[in-house]
């Protein structure tokens, strides 16, 4: 356990950015569900408008440093994979 005021401080600061971090990564989670979702029900613009807020989310979780860029580009094309196939099997 920290024993002098710096590291109590920094043991604070860590404990809330360890929550702060902990809920960006559970919406990151809920708007993957709600694309993936949306893809199941074969609804391209429900599928459309969830990725690009997912997208963004994961943008922007990557350039903060929640989850590494890596990481996030790869959901990213996960996703937009999905969404495109069904945009396909719609013009078919």
């Amino acid at each position: 356990m920290a024993t002098h005021k710096s590291a109590i401080k920094r043991q604070t600061q860590a404990e809330k950015k360890h929550l702060i971090n902990k809920s960006v990564k559970s919406a990151l989670k809920t708007m993957a569900k709600k694309v993936e979702q949306a893809v199941e029900a074969k609804n391209t613009d429900a599928a459309k408008q969830a990725m690009v807020s997912a997208m963004k989310a994961y943008q922007k979780a990557a350039s903060q440093g929640i989850v590494h860029k890596s990481n996030a580009s790869r959901k990213i094309s996960r996703l937009s994979s999905k969404v495109s196939k069904i945009n396909a099997g719609a013009t078919k």
